[in-house]
């Protein structure tokens, strides 16, 4: 019974760390709606790998890891800052491409490896996702760093759950729209998704150069 408990309270932890739709979420919707599902869902789950591992730390209690990490965390996020430029220039690019036939094309040099990879890399150089499930972990009542090892091992099986749930409805929801878009509508989803992870690209460097000026 507190296997299961524990299962279900990383589950509401990883669905509430995966819900706020950030750029992980505008990639994955971007690709349903370009490529399929199993694109966006392939998307989702690199960021619920991403989550998992950071809950495993959170869980676990490595502090020593965990310590690393944020003390890093200006590092990580200027290079999650320039990977998603370069994601809005790939987007912007294709959203502005002369003739609407050369989208789908352009579109699809992405692997499924590839776009998990991807999603996985830009959740993984947040480090301050583990302070969000310390506090997460700690709202639900869960003391990450007093638990046994089988009950945070159920604990991380539940935020992968979670968090899976979440991009599968994601995934889900924009798939239902992905076949009444034409040419025009695919062109113009790029357009926007492309300024969208611009702009978040560019708060994230630009907050980085500001605490280092505080330096």
């Amino acid at each position: 019974m507190d296997s299961l408990l524990m299962l279900v309270k990383g589950a509401l932890a990883g669905f509430v760390i995966a819900a706020p739709v950030g750029p992980v979420g505008v990639l994955c919707i971007q690709r349903t709606l370009h490529e399929g599902r199993l694109s966006g869902l392939t998307s989702g789950l690199g960021a619920a790998f991403a989550d998992a591992f950071y809950g495993c730390i959170a869980a676990f209690g490595l502090s020593l890891v965990s310590h690393w990490l944020e003390s890093h965390e200006l590092i990580f996020r200027l290079g999650g800052g320039l990977f998603l430029l370069f994601m809005a220039s790939r987007m912007l690019r294709v959203a502005l491409q002369p003739t609407p036939e050369t989208i789908m094309p352009v579109l699809r040099h992405e692997s499924l490896p590839g776009h998990f990879m991807s999603t996985f890399l830009l959740t993984a150089t947040n480090p301050i996702t583990i302070v969000a499930f310390l506090g997460i972990f700690a709202f639900f009542g869960i003391g990450a760093f007093g638990l046994s090892n089988a009950m945070a091992a159920w604990l991380v099986a539940g935020v992968f759950a979670g968090s899976s749930i979440w991009w599968l409805s994601l995934a889900g929801l924009a798939g239902a729209y992905r076949h009444r878009l034409g040419n025009g509508g695919l062109r113009w989803i790029n357009g926007v998704s492309g300024v969208l992870i611009l702009a978040f690209g560019l708060y994230g460097i630009g907050s980085v150069l500001w605490a280092w000026s505080g330096l």
